[in-house]
């Protein structure tokens, strides 16, 4: 498994270790303290010279308390202060961290916005664990019936899983909102079944009940979230990260996305022989019933 080395620094409880740390720390890393622990959801946001700035110290002093913490520099702390307040953030709050990519040229912000989703998936891939991997594509198909939630912008992610596992498996169920609520959806799971819950900040706290409930009813859980102190990680059996850090209002779904066609594929490769005549009559249908669009080149003439 490749860890992250930030993985650590990124869990710790911060609030609680700036108050036990604070009797150790110089006059000027205890204003730094002080500041962060009345206004962490600011703090969060700063430059290390911005914070300097901004309770009357250097960027350097800034940089030690850092250090002071235990963190290999500003950058991680900050890391870490953005991971604890993600699920706190207001969508106001996130729009003014859009700041990061304003530019008055489109093409400047393309880019921007692009190399933040490669971070993404480089971190993704940095941290993905391989067994849990390959675990939960056998649970998915020890499972008697596959149920997939996702709710608010995660609902993208879980209707496009289950479309493709749907196309593969005949025993999976999305769970989102709709004429029925998710409990009445997930009212039948039973101990043979499998959940895989979808969870990203803003999280939602009725894909942590419906799961808390399939939990009850001994489920086996997948979650897929984003870090290991999602709410959803203390509850499931297997969690799979993708990262979703993006400085914007908007949700960053691209690395999910790509976990999520890891999965797919990767189950489509063990069931390929029992498939393909499935998706021959399922070819068939297509055109039978002029589904998609087949125009020939000669009719564009």
């Amino acid at each position: 498994m490749k860890k992250n080395s930030n993985l650590d620094e990124n869990e710790k409880d911060l609030l609680k270790l700036i108050q036990v740390k604070f009797n150790k720390l110089s006059k000027g890393q205890k204003l730094i303290a002080e500041y962060i622990l009345s206004h962490y959801d600011k703090a969060a946001f700063m430059t290390a010279a911005k914070l300097g700035e901004m309770v009357g110290v250097s960027e350097s002093t800034v940089v030690r308390f850092a250090n002071a913490l235990g963190f290999s520099g500003y950058p991680t702390l900050q890391k870490a202060l953005q991971e604890l307040i993600k699920n706190k953030l207001t969508t106001v709050q996130r729009l003014s961290m859009s700041n990061n990519f304003s530019n008055k040229k489109s093409s400047g912000l393309i880019k921007k916005v692009l190399k933040a989703e490669m971070d993404n998936i480089r971190a993704t891939l940095d941290e993905i664990d391989e067994e849990v991997f390959d675990k939960v594509i056998d649970s998915i198909f020890k499972a008697k019936r596959i149920y997939i939630l996702g709710l608010r912008s995660s609902a993208t992610l879980a209707n496009y899983l289950g479309f493709y596992l749907g196309l593969i498996l005949d025993n999976v169920k999305i769970v989102t909102y709709g004429v029925s609520n998710v409990f009445e959806q997930l009212l039948r799971v039973t101990e043979e079944d499998l959940v895989i819950g979808i969870s990203y900040p803003r999280y939602s706290k009725r894909t942590m009940e419906a799961l808390r409930y399939a939990k009850s009813q001994k489920a086996n859980i997948v979650g897929i979230t984003d870090s290991y102190i999602s709410p959803i990680a203390s509850i499931s059996d297997f969690t799979l990260i993708a990262k979703s850090n993006m400085a914007s209002f908007v949700d960053s779904l691209v690395a999910p996305m790509s976990l999520l066609n890891a999965l797919i594929i990767a189950i489509g490769m063990r069931e390929k022989n029992e498939i393909r005549e499935y998706f021959k009559k399922l070819e068939y249908i297509w055109r039978e019933y002029d589904i998609y669009d087949n125009l020939d080149k000669n009719d564009y003439f």
